[in-house]
C-alpha cells in the first residue's frame, strides 16, 4: 500500500506533525508489514518524548525539539526513498524495507532493526544537523548532551511497553518454545546506541571542514548499520507457525 500522500507532506516542522504522520503510516499499513511495527514503536516514543519537552524537564527544551524533528525527517526521507524500490533508500534502512513483508520474522525484530538504522545511522546526522540549525557544537555542549541522555529512560520505558504489546500471538508460542526470539531482543541496548550516536555526531561535527573524509566515515556507518540490521531480521518463527 502506497504511503506516497502521507509523505507528501512532509518534511514536517513540528512534533505534534511528525505524529500526525506517523499515526497515518500507523493507520495505513497492514499488520503483515514490518514497517508498521517500527512506525508504532516510534510512534509512542515521539508522543512520549514530545510531552517531556512540553513539560519542561529539560535545560534546553528547544534544542530537543530540534533534534526530534530533523530525526523524525530523515525517518520519513529513507520512507519516500523506498518508493523507488528499497534499494534506493539508505544501506542502513534496506533490510527492513526489503524484509518487510517476510514471514517468520517476529513484529519486535522488525521494530528493533528500524531501531537500529534510526539510531545508529539517522541519529548521528540529526544531532550535527539539529547543531547547525541552533548553533553550538556536539563536542563542548555538556548541558545539550545530558539532556540528550536524560530522554533514554523516557526511550527505555517505552521500549520495554512495546515488547510486551509486541510479544504476543505468534510470538507468544515462540516464547513457549524457548524464546527464539530473545537473542535479537538481547542485542538491542537503546541506551548503549544512543550514547554511540552522540559520539558518531562528534566524529562527524569535527570533519566536517573534511567533506571526503566525512562522507567516508558515513558511507562505512551506514553500511555497518545495514548489516547488523539483517542479523536483526532473521527469521526465527517456524514454518508451521506461520
Amino acid at each position: 500500500m502506497s504511503l506516497s500522500p502521507i509523505l507528501d507532506r512532509t518534511p514536517v516542522h513540528s512534533i505534534e506533525e511528525a505524529i500526525a504522520i506517523m499515526q497515518a503510516i500507523d493507520d495505513r499499513l497492514p499488520d503483515n508489514d514490518g514497517v508498521k511495527w517500527f512506525n508504532r514503536l516510534y510512534l509512542r516514543v515521539t508522543v512520549s518524548v514530545g510531552a517531556a519537552v512540553s513539560g519542561a524537564q529539560f535545560n534546553d527544551p528547544a534544542f530537543l525539539t530540534t533534534l526530534d524533528v530533523v530525526f523524525a525527517n530523515l525517518y520519513f526521507s529513507a520512507l519516500a526513498a523506498s518508493t523507488a524500490g528499497a534499494g534506493a533508500a539508505p544501506p542502513a534502512w534496506r533490510p527492513l524495507l526489503q524484509e518487510r513483508h517476510t514471514p517468520g520474522i517476529a513484529r519486535i525484530q522488525f521494530a528493533l532493526a528500524g531501531m537500529n538504522a534510526h539510531i545508529n545511522r539517522d541519529l548521528p546526522d540529526g544531532i550535527v544537523r539539529s547543531f547547525l540549525a541552533l548553533g553550538g557544537d556536539p563536542i563542548t555542549d555538556d548541558r545539550r548532551e545530558r539532556d540528550f541522555e536524560s530522554v533514554n529512560g523516557i526511550l527505555e520505558h517505552v521500549e520495554q511497553e512495546v515488547k510486551t504489546e509486541f510479544s504476543v500471538g505468534l510470538v507468544g508460542a515462540i516464547d513457549r518454545l524457548g524464546g527464539a526470539t530473545d537473542d535479537a531482543i538481547a542485542m538491542w541496548k537503546v541506551g548503549a546506541a544512543r550514547g554511540a550516536a552522540w559520539t558518531n555526531g562528534q566524529v562527524l561535527w569535527g570533519l566536517r571542514d573534511l567533506p571526503r573524509l566525512r562522507d567516508r566515515f558515513f558511507t562505512r556507518l551506514d553500511g555497518l548499520v545495514g548489516m547488523a540490521g539483517r542479523g536483526l531480521l532473521l527469521p526465527r518463527i517456524p514454518a508451521n507457525l506461520g
